[in-house]
């Protein structure tokens, strides 16, 4: 698969220790000993400690497990039911995983088993009206345009016909119900792992250039330009974004310099939770795992 990255940028301080798992406050990244820069357009989880002096310019896997664990359970979100899967494209190593193969509602998440789905029966150069089909991917996912998605699966046939043309690129269907084709459903449901399973077919299958450029790029693009500005994962994560009222997801590639493309979904339901509460702590998964570093 083609780098959907550049290097990454360091961090200011590495965000967590081998006994406590925590994150650094806006103030005290400002006063580390470092020359880097950093800008959060949120707030982080308010819990530190001072890092060992070995963890400072990154972590080792087998401290990814226990950091995520921190973070998903930490109030507000502690209350809130989660599913997450992270794992290698290249060799489908696991480097963490919570409920992944648990039902939930992935809101626009679902724009990715539509415009995955349609890329196999429609060419990326053939029209819908006026407009190539190739763009009507790119404003399904990059915009997150509810119309544009309904307008996709009705061309292909509705949610029967989305589930029948993944199927046969692997996806296994029981992983997901499909009720329309934007997401906008609390009907739609999906696993972690049916998503990353069509994220990773969708790395080599027909039309997998066109996908790609359709995902929003964190800190620059769609609906990530406003979310992990100025940190390691600018620029470094292609995902698509979901949001309804107690529902956030986010879903897509994150180039790794040490472990090569890592695929991800994340997704968690809370009807009485801020969405921002959500998304925050969604960010900061994805900004730990940057941080993961080759240990021997």
């Amino acid at each position: 698969m083609k780098s959907v990255g550049h290097r990454l940028k360091p961090l200011a301080m590495a965000a967590f220790v081998a006994l406590s798992w925590t994150y650094p406050t806006p103030r005290q990244v400002a006063n580390a000993s470092t020359t880097a820069n950093l800008t959060l357009d949120f707030e982080p989880i308010q819990i530190y400690v001072s890092p060992p002096e070995s963890q400072v310019n990154g972590f080792c896997p087998q401290y990814l497990e226990p950091t995520i664990n921190q973070i998903i359970n930490t109030p507000p979100v502690a209350t809130a039911k989660w599913g997450i899967l992270i794992q290698s494209l290249a060799n489908k190593t696991t480097l963490y995983s919570h409920n992944a193969n648990t039902s939930l509602i992935p809101a626009s998440n679902v724009k990715i088993f539509t415009t995955a789905a349609a890329l196999q029966a429609l060419s990326p150069g053939s029209k819908i009206g006026s407009t190539s089909v190739e763009e009507w991917i790119k404003t399904t996912n990059l915009n997150s345009n509810n119309n544009y998605a309904e307008t996709l699966m009705r061309r292909l046939g509705g949610p029967y016909a989305v589930k029948q043309t993944l199927t046969q690129l692997g996806v296994n269907p029981n992983g997901y119900r499909l009720a329309d084709g934007s997401g906008l459903s609390r009907q739609n449901s999906a696993t972690p792992t049916a998503i990353v399973e069509t994220l990773r077919v969708m790395s080599y299958a027909s039309g997998r250039d066109v996908f790609l450029s359709s995902l929003p790029v964190a800190g620059q693009s769609g609906t990530l330009r406003n979310r992990m500005r100025q940190t390691s994962a600018e620029g470094m994560v292609h995902a698509k974004t979901g949001t309804l009222r107690g529902v956030k997801s986010l879903s897509g590639y994150l180039e790794h310099p040490y472990y090569g493309t890592l695929v991800f979904s994340i997704m968690v339901n809370q009807p009485n939770l801020s969405g921002a509460a959500m998304a925050r702590a969604i960010d900061n998964i994805v900004l730990q795992l940057t941080q993961l570093k080759s240990c021997q």
